[in-house]
């Protein structure tokens, strides 16, 4: 999970991603927890996300990825979400029973952004290098 390039852009992003099933339900369970990372997995490389860690606990999901900034946070949660509840559904129709109100996962999810060695404090001294520039301007090493 280093720098990575698409067409317009270099980037080095990381998010660390946690959403439950419908109620709290601990519905992710045997085939259902193999075949929703395996769903996670498709999607990923589908879109070139990375995935670095995942985790399918019985009653919630972790997972730590990159992609690319063309997609914004809520978009690759709703995909990843929407996606997987399909799949389930159709190939796991009894799990419907357990949730009664027709979706998989609830409607929220808790995101953080990592950095490995660009602190915000390295952002601070980044721009703050800008705003008083010398008059020969010289690149500042972040790392």
């Amino acid at each position: 999970m280093g720098l990575k390039r698409t067409p317009h852009a270099v980037y080095d992003t990381k998010y660390h991603l946690v959403w439950t099933p419908k109620y709290r339900e601990w519905i992710l369970r045997g085939d259902i927890r193999e075949r929703v990372k395996q769903i996670f997995e498709e999607i990923a490389d589908t879109h070139s996300f990375e995935i670095g860690t995942m985790e399918v606990a019985d009653d919630h999901v972790h997972i730590f990825l990159s992609f690319p900034p063309r997609y914004s946070i809520s978009k690759v949660v709703g995909m990843l979400k929407s996606i997987s509840a399909d799949v389930i559904f159709r190939e796991y129709p009894e799990v419907k029973k357990h949730l009664w109100g027709g979706e998989f996962w609830e409607d929220g999810y808790f995101v953080r952004t990592v950095g490995d060695k660009v602190t915000a404090e390295v952002i601070r001294k980044h721009i703050g290098y800008h705003r008083h520039r010398e008059v020969t301007p010289q690149q500042i090493e972040l790392f």
